[in-house]
């Protein structure tokens, strides 16, 4: 199979980011805001449900069609319900998947490891489908999670407007204050509809993001046991969903 073309930002070496750069500020020590549910009294007005509707049939209308005509009667309240979904992420707070663990693992200190988290988000510059998977890696100090929780976690974040980027360092930074584990790895590969349905038009892309922590990130035979685990990122071929 064919290399698949990656961007690529794994961490180095302990303190330096993708760049050979001297890590700061969050970079450096993994610390995050974490538990942030997404609260509309903070910011605008949320609209109504019926505001939002009427939004859609402006977009209908914007792209030269009728909003009235039978076959998208009915589009604004399937759009409202659809966004409900793709954004339900901002209603949950990822901490609350991540508060019961389990001390009885036999003194377990290795590696745990959630490999092929498949995930959907939007981008948020242009609201496109982002399609991808995401590997998650912990040394567990004295407790675990349930697996599934992890997967959770992902998904939180996956549905809210994302760079990949950013979603990359809230998955890590937020299983690390939670669990205080003995370190933390996240990749997440993924194509971009933002860039493979417009603009430069490059289908079979994938963005590849990392984030390291603790001794992944300062332990040079973790990192790279972790990265044989879940294979090379970004040269197993397009991700086919």
């Amino acid at each position: 199979m064919t290399s698949t073309p990656s961007i690529s930002s794994f961490p180095t070496s302990a303190g330096k980011n993708a760049t050979g750069n001297e890590a700061t500020g969050n970079e450096a020590t993994g610390h995050s805001t974490i538990g942030d549910k997404a609260n509309p009294a903070s910011g605008p007005r949320q609209p109504s449900r019926d505001e939002a509707m009427q939004a859609v049939e402006t977009l209908l209308r914007w792209a030269g069609d009728d909003p009235r005509r039978e076959g998208l009667a009915g589009t604004p309240d399937r759009v409202v319900r659809a966004y409900e979904q793709y954004f339900s992420g901002y209603r949950t707070d990822p901490v609350e998947f991540l508060q019961k663990t389990f001390e009885e693992a036999e003194g377990y200190d290795e590696m745990v490891l959630l490999r092929d988290i498949r995930f959907e988000s939007h981008c948020e510059h242009h609201m496109a489908p982002i399609i991808g998977r995401a590997h998650i890696g912990y040394l567990p100090q004295n407790r675990v999670v349930g697996i599934s929780k992890l997967a959770r976690v992902v998904d939180v974040y996956a549905r809210r407007l994302q760079i990949q980027e950013k979603m990359t360092v809230q998955i890590a930074n937020t299983i690390n204050e939670v669990l205080q584990p003995k370190g933390v790895g996240v990749v997440i590969e993924a194509t971009h509809q933002c860039m493979t349905t417009r603009g430069v038009h490059k289908p079979g892309t994938t963005l590849v993001t990392s984030r390291m922590l603790g001794r992944f990130r300062k332990g040079d035979s973790t990192r790279r046991e972790f990265l044989a685990l879940i294979g090379n990122p970004g040269t197993q071929g397009s991700i086919g969903y």
